[in-house]
């Protein structure tokens, strides 16, 4: 009787590994593909300033303000998403 809770247990975590990594995989695939690769959406790289930004990309559709310490602002454009961390690009995110 003490074996069947166990044999359930390992199913459960079984079934549930797939899942997991999916998600990974397709968060890898993203992380590894360059700013503006083949997407066909270009987008800031890291480094650029929020007025090399604004100047290169227009005005955003939303300015967010910015939050934690340090301060990380995000500006919404239209087909991607631009995080700040003070003045400079840390990463910038295509709208799916």
């Amino acid at each position: 009787m003490k074996l069947f809770p166990a044999l359930l247990m390992t199913a459960m975590l079984l079934l549930a590994l797939p899942a997991a990594n999916a998600d990974v995989l397709l968060l890898e695939a993203i992380a590894q593909a360059p700013a503006n690769s083949a997407d066909g959406v270009p987008r800031p790289t890291r480094g650029l300033s929020m007025p090399q930004v604004r100047s290169r990309y227009g005005e955003p559709a939303r300015e967010l303000p910015w939050v934690g310490d340090p301060p990380i602002t995000r500006w919404e454009y239209n087909d991607f998403t631009v995080y700040f961390e003070h003045q400079f690009v840390i990463n910038s995110v295509i709208h799916r």
